[in-house]
């Protein structure tokens, strides 16, 4: 009965060397650190324009200025007041790197807001 005993030392000291290396090395791999770089995902560019709106009135003004090295699609979005009066969405106008745009539009009567949405342009 003594080589089974052996045996079955031996089987137990390597099952807990096997799990003592498996152990930190799964760490390890969990940590990302196999991946060979330590530096941080990439961060997007920034990106869009910087808008003034000026409402007076029935009319609304909207100055865009793209500082960043990306164009950026502007569209002036205006609510009117009054309920028969017509909202209207206007067309989207790209403002290149370093350039303003001015963008305008009106209702009959007042305007109840008006803003601008952004998006990036396609490539």
């Amino acid at each position: 009965m003594r080589p089974t005993r052996r045996r079955t030392r031996l089987l137990l000291a390597a099952s807990v060397a096997v799990a003592a290396l498996a152990v930190p090395l799964g760490v390890h791999v969990a940590r990302g650190a196999d991946s060979g770089t330590g530096a941080a995902p990439p961060q997007p560019e920034p990106a869009g324009s910087e808008c003034r709106t000026t409402v007076e009135a029935s009319r609304v003004v909207a100055y865009c200025h793209n500082p960043y090295p990306s164009t950026d699609l502007v569209q002036l979005h205006t609510e009117c007041a009054r309920w028969w009066d017509v909202d209207a969405d206007g067309a989207a106008v790209a403002v290149a790197p370093g350039r303003t745009v001015r963008l305008e539009d009106r209702c009959w009567k007042e305007i109840a807001t008006a803003w601008v949405s952004h998006r990036p342009a396609p490539l």
